[in-house]
């Protein structure tokens, strides 16, 4: 078919492929940070909405991210349905691969960034509740952020805001809609008189490795191509990773001894903040991002337990900090060096670049907060985001799936 390369194919379909992993492995890391009673409702909040998310990427999600801008605020229903979207490249978004395979690549990016959140309510959110709440979330806040910084005629994509991968597609937004629900959302009972143990560690570490792994295709895969701009990506991705969890081993063993949990978080947390400049930046920057990404999602761990907010895996110092810190990082390390079709950050003599990333970062997380906190107390004083309290120390996995993850 004229226009359409096979080796750029093959390597999107891979990258899909590997996306899409990341949402079970995001499920072992999360369950096995909560406790037993709770690891099957935790790992199932993910798994469904690979289901969820993906019907509802077909029906109106892609058209609402990627079709005819209105205002640069969110496409039309032109590609409701997946109407006209086949085989042909789109010149648009990739012009070398079927438009249908760069529909099904952005809809794994759907799929797991409301997946991220759910760390913040495990072990106590409704499950009716979370249904309700995911596929409203993912109309509103991703489906809109995706179009303003990735589609045609979107506002910040018109102000030159850099994202190679969802910095502040994915991350920003799942990660101060987090901290919206963490507030609205009650806390686990007995949540600041003790300790609230993870109960299987070994999933973590299987989780975070898959991670890693599938953040290849996360960033790498994002170039669209088998080129050189995706091996960049790809080295970046993993030299971030790498970076930040070996200064969360060194941090977490000033305070005490090394955590493997903390190791493998700050693997995770390299790999966000590297995310919206993967295809940016040079390695030694990216080796730069992910050092100064460790210490900013440890010490806003530190400052959300102060808080006594009962946040419970996180989300918002990992995902919300490390993807504000990369969104603010392309703005300093990017360079026309590494990808022509970027722009150069303040390093490089462009501070203009600085102002673009922060604008963009703050617009999206002030949007994503605003309409998070909405949303939630809508779903809160009608049918209720979180369990009873019998249920709750009966354990999710009994009291909303009848099922036990050990016999």
């Amino acid at each position: 078919m004229e226009g359409i390369n096979a080796g750029d194919t093959a390597w999107v379909l891979i990258s899909t492929a590997l996306v899409m992993m990341m949402t079970p492995a995001l499920a072992f890391f999360y369950g096995g940070m909560v406790r037993r009673k709770n690891v099957l409702s935790t790992l199932n909040l993910s798994f469904i909405l690979m289901a969820v998310i993906s019907i509802q990427w077909v029906l109106f999600g892609f058209s609402l991210a990627f079709g005819d801008s209105l205002g640069g605020l969110i496409g039309g229903l032109n590609w409701a349905g997946l109407a006209g979207v086949g085989a042909e490249p789109n010149p648009d978004y990739a012009g070398t691969i079927p438009f249908l395979l760069f529909a099904a690549y952005q809809m794994m990016f759907a799929v797991i960034t409301p997946a991220l959140i759910t760390g913040t309510f495990v072990e106590r959110i409704r499950f009716r509740a979370f249904l309700i709440f995911s596929v409203l979330w993912a109309t509103l806040v991703y489906d809109p952020v995706a179009h303003w910084v990735w589609g045609v005629g979107g506002i910040l994509r018109g102000l030159g805001a850099l994202d190679f991968a969802g910095g502040t597609v994915v991350h920003i937004t799942a990660g101060f809609s987090a901290l919206a629900l963490a507030m609205v959302i009650r806390p686990r009972r007995g949540f600041g008189n003790g300790t609230m143990e993870p109960h299987n560690i070994p999933y973590s570490v299987l989780g975070a490795g898959l991670l890693w792994v599938g953040w290849f295709g996360f960033n790498g895969g994002s170039a669209l191509a088998a080129n050189g701009l995706a091996v960049t990506a790809l080295v970046n991705t993993n030299t971030a990773a790498a970076a930040a969890a070996a200064a969360w081993m060194l941090l977490s063993w000033r305070d005490h001894r090394p955590s493997v949990l903390g190791i493998i978080t700050g693997a995770v947390v390299g790999l966000v903040a590297v995310t919206p400049a993967a295809g940016f930046v040079t390695p030694l920057a990216a080796l730069v991002i992910g050092v100064v990404a460790a210490p900013i999602s440890f010490y806003a761990i530190k400052f959300r337990q102060r808080r006594q907010l009962d946040e419970s895996l996180d989300v918002w110092a990992c995902h919300g900090m490390g993807g504000l810190w990369g969104a603010l990082a392309t703005g300093l390390f990017a360079t026309t060096a590494v990808n022509p079709a970027g722009a150069d950050g303040l390093f490089y003599g462009n501070p203009a670049q600085f102002l673009v990333q922060l604008v963009a970062a703050l617009a999206t997380l002030v949007f994503a907060f605003v309409v998070t906190v909405v949303v939630a107390k809508a779903l809160n004083s009608s049918i209720g985001l979180s369990v009873s309290d019998s249920e709750e120390q009966v354990g999710l996995d009994i009291a909303e799936h009848g099922e036990r993850a050990y016999a």
